[in-house]
Parts: C-alpha cells; structure tokens; sequence
C-alpha cells in the first residue's frame, strides 16, 4: 500500500538571473512500513528532496501525495497541519530546546495537535514515551545534562508523540559515536518492524544506509536506482530483500 508517490518531481531555485536545478523530474514510490536509506553526496539534491517529502518545502512542478492527498500545492497552514499529525523529523543535530528538559521537549509537539488532551493525560503520555527508550530516570533533564545518544533518543521520542505514520530521520547518527550510532538505528529498525512505521534515513553513509531494507540514490538531482540490499543487519531482522 503506497504511503508516498512522487510524480515528476522537479525543483528549481533561482539566484539572480540564474535558474539552478537541483531536483529533476524525479518519480518514486514508498509502500507503508519501508525503511529506506535515500543516500547522496553533499550537493546531490538529497537534502532538498527531504524537505519537500517532509512538506517544508514545495516542488517547483510535478505531484506529491501523501496517504492519497495531493500536497504539493495545498497551503502554508494546511502543508503545516500535514507536519504536524502525520511526519516525524529526526534530525543530526536533534533539535531539541536546551532550557526545557526532556519531558518538556517530547510532549511539545502535542500543543499543536492535541488539544483535546489534559496536561496531566500530555504528561502521561510523554513518561511513557521516554520509558519506552529508556530514559524514564531523565524526565527533568536538560539538553546538557544528556549524552549524544540519550539527546537522540529524546528527539526520537519526540518525533514518534503524535504516532506519526512516517519519520525523516536527516543524518541522525552524524554526531554520534559509532557504538551510539549503531544503537539508534537498531532502534530505527526495531520501530520499523515492530510498530510498521515508515522511516525514510537521509544519509551519506553506506555503512548507515545499509541497515536499511532499500537504498535509493540519488545523484545531481537524479534518482540513479533503487535497489533492495540483503546485509547481515537487514537478515538478522528477517526482512533483507535482494534485487539486482
């Protein structure tokens, strides 16, 4: 079942008198409950396709639908509402408010989303969130009172509170250790095959995007392929696939 098609996809920024492609006439598919790794170098056009596919950003043509709803064109406010109750982003630098601790910064995107909950019940659902990844000792915690690998966790927790049907995860293990970085995408993994959640991992890294189940490349604005990888990581969960 298709949760993300592109169609035609194309994306041009204009400097002066100078029109620059940066996305070309780009078409894909993401079936619900993937994990694909959208891998390119620096410059490729990576960046810019994941902040159109997470609606911060608008194709300059072509067609973006998302759970059967064309957004490309919709508004600000409602591109705005489409972030809110059905993306996740995870980013490198984990984004997360340095003067709020931790509970504070998981159950914030809920005041935007969930009215109708109670502080109390937003609370509640926040603990169970950050228990869940095992952070339940470091509810008041600041940012700087956090490692690396627990700041991620937080964002993670943060971008799953709305239970999100998809999560953008934008170099997320980039400022992390390699044993860090190994747990966290494990975690990826693990959201992935137990919970169904699509997660699209935007990196640059092969040994990051090969934990996922399909690697898409992309390169001077172009999807090159879209191969399935089998790795020892994707086999010990079950779900490798393998297409030449």
């Amino acid at each position: 079942m298709k949760l993300i098609e592109l169609k035609n996809i194309s994306k041009t920024y204009q400097m002066g008198d100078i029109a620059v492609p940066v996305l070309k006439d780009i078409s894909l598919e993401v079936e619900r409950g993937e994990l694909v790794a959208l891998m390119g170098a620096s410059g490729s056009g990576k960046s810019t396709l994941m902040n159109i596919l997470g609606c911060l950003d608008r194709p300059s043509s072509g067609e973006y639908w998302l759970e059967e709803t064309e957004v490309s064109n919709i508004s600000n406010d409602a591109r705005a509402a489409v972030r809110n109750r059905k993306i996740g982003f995870v980013f490198q630098s984990f984004n997360l408010l340095p003067r709020t601790t931790a509970l504070e910064n998981v159950i914030m995107p809920l005041s935007y989303t969930a009215e109708h909950l109670s502080d109390a019940e937003r609370l509640k659902r926040g603990r169970e969130m950050l228990t869940r990844f095992g952070l339940g000792d470091r509810f008041h915690h600041e940012p700087s009172k956090l490692s690396g690998g627990q700041q991620q966790r937080v964002a993670i927790a943060r971008a799953l509170i709305n239970n999100p049907p998809v999560i953008f995860a934008d170099e997320p293990t980039g400022n992390l250790d390699s044993h860090t970085s190994e747990d966290v995408l494990q975690m990826f993994k693990k959201l992935n095959r137990d919970d169904g959640i699509t997660i699209i991992i935007v990196t640059h890294d092969p040994d990051v995007a090969e934990h996922a189940r399909r690697v898409i490349h992309i390169h001077d604005g172009n999807i090159v392929d879209g191969l399935f990888v089998h790795s020892a990581n994707a086999a010990a969960s079950g779900n490798g696939k393998e297409k030449s």
